[in-house]
């Protein structure tokens, strides 16, 4: 291929963002950009980048599904066993990053994960479709597995043991709220010149600032 990476770059046209158009409340701002972010017809508008800190002080990434969000936080779900969940445990502070290219659009998030109620987990776990319960009883999340025959072979003997009965929610699965203390709203500009407004929590108050690009 006849490509240079460095030459790879789009002027940004959409759309601006300025302080009078934007809500003094982070949350409502985060629900309006949420909402046209589905009308655009973004693909999967909930995936967000986590990143969390591991017991050596190294950072990782990865991509999950947001599931819900309110005044209190941004929940989503997986198993407490896995490496996030492991790395959650030992450094709560946490940051997210939402990308809507559709839009022009990126969402910074950092603040503290805490897990949600047994109760609230139950209740998600219950909506899931019923092969997706049965993966979260097949998955050692983040262990390793020897092949994907094993895999699944326990994807199997799970469905076949629960094929007459409801499925429980495993005890290391359920929902982790983050709680943030900082937001960030970038709307990409022409010549780099992004819009970044900053949300940071000061006293129980949401500061707002503009950043340079």
């Amino acid at each position: 291929m006849n490509l240079s990476i460095a030459d790879l770059r789009k002027d940004y046209t959409l759309s601006g963002l300025t302080e009078a158009e934007t809500s003094s409340d982070p949350f409502q701002q985060f629900a309006l950009w949420f909402s046209q972010a589905l009308g655009a017809q973004v693909l999967e508008p909930n995936a967000m980048t986590l990143a969390t800190i591991d017991i050596n002080g190294h950072p990782r990434a990865r991509i999950v599904l947001l599931k819900g969000f309110d005044e209190n936080g941004l929940i989503f779900h997986t198993n407490y066993d896995s490496a996030k969940g492991k790395n959650i445990a030992v450094h709560p502070q946490v940051a997210l990053v939402f990308w809507w290219g559709e839009l022009e659009r990126q969402v910074r998030i950092e603040g503290n994960a805490e897990k949600i109620s047994t109760q609230e987990s139950e209740i998600y776990f219950s909506s899931r479709p019923l092969d997706s319960q049965i993966g979260a009883w097949a998955s050692a999340q983040s262990e390793v597995v020897s092949s994907r025959d094993e895999l699944e072979s326990r994807f199997v003997e799970y469905k076949k043991s629960f094929s007459d009965k409801p499925i429980p929610r495993p005890a290391n699965w359920g929902g982790y709220r983050i709680v943030p203390h900082f937001f960030e709203f970038w709307q990409g500009r022409s010549s780099r010149l992004h819009d970044r407004l900053c949300y940071r929590l000061s006293n129980e108050q949401w500061i707002r600032e503009r950043l340079c690009p």
